[in-house]
């Protein structure tokens, strides 16, 4: 697709993700009220989308729980602010081999895999205005964690998300992905208008350096909608990346931990520092109305 400035720009904001991070900053929300208070936040601040996962109120550690979702979706339709409800989807596809000389069997304790019904009950449940399809397997930061979607998998729960009523938003971590989400809007299985989230910089998909990440954008179809984001160091360049290029911006504490150097942030912090980036280079911040009118949404 052509480069563009995109000049009217929406942000989601990733609230709280499923990795380690809750021991490296008090800022990472784990209750559901703390999950969607946080989300709140980052819609005052200026966030259109919040990207939502539930957590363990005990432990902390990422959980596939349907009344926690159903909590958290709950105390955020109830706020006096409007915002986009994205739940993800990508829990369930979990594998974790045993050892590099013995695979087999597989690591019971960290492995979480469930057929395509289970991974989108919660959907189901919640009926969110969007969903996540990560929309391929791939060898997932470290150890032997396999992130694991295959194409029969995702072509069910496209076609389940579909059925719903739910706009999936296809999580490309490389181009192959891309690909991939080709076939699925081909064959029918997700349906126009085609949401994106490029997933830049996360180890072993698709680097974030700039060669990489326009390969990304210009494999992206004419009149689909993208955002892009990049985790860690460079998470809060992105956002001018991600406008320059024609795209939305997400930011939020899955994805990052800090507004500057040294400085643990907030998910409204985050929303706000970006949405400078995004006012200072010219552009406008939609709201979560404009967000459902391009993406033919249905709030419930």
């Amino acid at each position: 697709m052509p480069l563009s400035m995109n000049r009217d720009v929406f942000i989601t904001c990733a609230v709280t993700g499923a990795g380690d991070t809750t021991g490296r900053s008090s800022h990472v929300p784990v209750t559901p009220q703390e999950i969607a208070s946080s989300a709140i936040d980052a819609a005052k601040a200026g966030a259109a989308v919040v990207h939502c996962h539930v957590r363990d109120p005990e432990t902390g550690a990422a959980s596939r729980r349907r009344d926690l979702y159903r909590e958290v979706t709950d105390r955020i339709r109830a706020a006096e602010v409007d915002v986009v409800l994205n739940l993800t989807a990508g829990m369930g596809g979990d594998l974790v081999f045993g050892h590099v000389e013995a695979p087999f069997p597989l690591n019971e304790k960290a492995t979480d895999m469930a057929g395509a019904t289970e991974r989108v009950a919660h959907v189901a449940d919640c009926l969110p205005e969007i969903c996540t399809l990560d929309c391929g397997t791939m060898n997932f930061n470290l150890g032997d964690y396999v992130m694991t979607n295959t194409p029969s998998m995702l072509r069910e729960m496209a076609r389940q998300m579909t059925a719903l009523g739910v706009r999936p938003e296809i999580e490309a971590f490389d181009t192959g992905h891309l690909w991939f989400a080709k076939q699925l809007a081909e064959e029918g299985l997700i349906e126009d208008p085609v949401l994106i989230q490029l997933c830049m910089g996360i180890p072993w998909g698709a680097p974030d350096d700039l060669n990489t990440y326009l390969a990304m954008v210009n494999n992206v179809p004419a009149g689909w909608t993208f955002s892009a984001f990049s985790i860690g160091r460079n998470a809060m360049a992105y956002p001018a990346a991600a406008v320059l290029a024609g795209g939305n911006v997400r930011v939020g504490l899955e994805d990052n931990l800090y507004v500057g150097k040294g400085q643990l942030a907030t998910n409204a912090q985050l929303v706000e520092k970006a949405a400078n980036v995004v006012t200072n280079m010219g552009a406008r911040i939609i709201g979560p109305a404009e967000v459902r009118e391009k993406l033919k949404l249905v709030k419930r």
